[in-house]
């Protein structure tokens, strides 16, 4: 079939050569973003050991076993110290002398876990989650990723801690899980695929904008540009802002279009790649998540060290906060002065829980439940020892064993309805015709 004189012009412009500027491109902080990535601190690792009880038939575990979790949980300090930091979500217990410590959860965290749970399971939430996560899918031409990735963005897709059996099990028309060869490390591994291409979810939400959520004004190549947001003190040098002008004038490609044909090095190249990461960040209820999720997410998108090229070059569209003992990649037009435009109802959640672990601070207690701090850590460290003996005495017998045989981020989110976000959004956004 014949290609049309369009499509031929399209096609060269799109495989233009690399005119980016060869000039430094500097850091600047911005205080309201490190401010609303800090808010969150110990926020994740809060979660995560409240699912750890609440998914124990007692609904609590011994402090001794919690405490193995530290390096899975990335914990800044030890188990113990944590819970005691925030002793107005853990509560610590000793069932009886001859047993070891154990940890709860509050009657408050009970309380706001209910709640929780309510949304979760709310039949509009649960929708809005499986599409984003179907769009995550389809952001990747093969239309599936480890699971090991998507647990990595769980989180910040406000997933169950136990999605796959609590709701991807009551989508078997969208997901399906396999097993196969991992493409970087060659090992066997289990997928997340998508049953089918979903062509109304291949939409981004710049397309969304431009076409007034009327899908039906969604069009190819479209100039559409980024809206772009730089902080105080941000010094853009005339040749390198004449070129984002430019550059923001080029053909819009979709990210849930294959457009690793262009030129890795060109200008439209850097487009769609930035466009891949905006509609990454926007699937996430937070817009924003670790540096380091979304690297190793680009590798298996095919994007290689494109993606951190990318955070490097649009300072005015991401920002990388080195807040909170590691980088997050943070979409700046979802932020107005460090709050969220987008209210979503699970940030609305985990803003509850950061209140209830900020009154653990003003209340901060030498001894929780009649129990000292000293005296836990005692029993924490016998508790060790203990395993660790258990563990030697273990690795001796199979040693002996093979030898006989043989002869291891205010507290609240502003702008409540979805017209605000697009008022906020619509701001430097440019759109350019043919």
């Amino acid at each position: 079939m014949m290609m049309s004189l369009y499509s031929i012009k399209l096609s060269h412009q799109l495989n233009q050569a690399r005119t980016f500027i060869a000039a430094r491109i500097q850091w600047v902080c911005d205080p309201y973003l490190d401010t609303a990535v800090s808010k969150e601190k110990d926020l994740k690792q809060v979660i995560s050991f409240k699912n750890q009880l609440i998914s124990s038939p007692s609904k609590s575990l011994p402090l001794s076993s919690l405490s193995l979790l530290k390096p899975y949980f990335n914990l800044s300090t030890t188990a113990l110290n944590f819970f005691h930091k925030y002793s107005t979500v853990f509560s610590q217990f000793q069932p009886s002398p001859s047993l070891p410590f154990h940890i709860k959860l509050s009657p408050q965290a009970i309380s706001l876990h209910k709640e929780e749970q309510l949304i979760l399971k709310s039949q509009p939430l649960r929708d809005d989650t499986i599409k984003r996560l179907a769009k995550l899918l389809m952001l990747s031409g093969a239309k599936r990723l480890p699971l090991h990735i998507v647990d990595r963005f769980k989180y910040d897709l406000g997933l169950p801690h136990d999605y796959i059996t609590a709701l991807l099990s009551d989508y078997p028309e969208y997901f399906n899980v396999c097993e196969d060869k991992d493409c970087l490390t060659n090992k066997d591994t289990f997928f997340l695929e998508l049953v089918s291409w979903k062509d109304e979810l291949a939409v981004s939400e710049m397309e969304k904008r431009v076409s007034l959520e009327d899908l039906r004004n969604v069009k190819r190549g479209e100039r559409i540009g980024f809206p772009l947001n730089f902080p105080n003190g941000f010094d853009l040098k005339k040749k390198v802002r004449d070129w984002v002008f430019e550059w923001q004038g080029l053909p819009y490609i979709s990210p849930y279009e294959n457009a690793f044909h262009l030129n890795p090095n060109g200008d439209q190249a850097e487009k769609w790649t930035v466009t891949v990461l905006h509609e990454l960040l926007w699937l996430l209820v937070s817009k924003k998540t670790e540096k380091e999720n979304v690297l190793q997410l680009g590798d298996y998108l095919g994007f290689g060290n494109r993606f951190n090229k990318a955070l490097v070059h649009h300072p005015g569209i991401f920002y990388v906060s080195n807040k909170i003992r590691t980088q997050t990649v943070v979409l700046k037009e979802a932020y107005r002065k460090g709050f969220l435009v987008h209210k979503h109802l699970l940030m609305g959640m985990r803003f509850r829980y950061i209140r209830l672990m900020s009154k653990a601070k003003k209340k901060r207690r030498k001894s929780v439940g009649g129990v000292s701090h000293s005296q836990l850590q005692r029993q924490v460290s016998s508790t060790k020892k203990g395993i660790e003996r258990k563990a030697k005495y273990k690795s001796r017998e199979e040693e002996v064993e093979r030898s006989n045989d043989s002869s291891e981020s205010e507290f609240e989110d502003v702008g409540s309805s979805d017209s605000n976000l697009e008022d906020a959004n619509n701001e430097g956004m440019m759109k350019m015709k043919m």
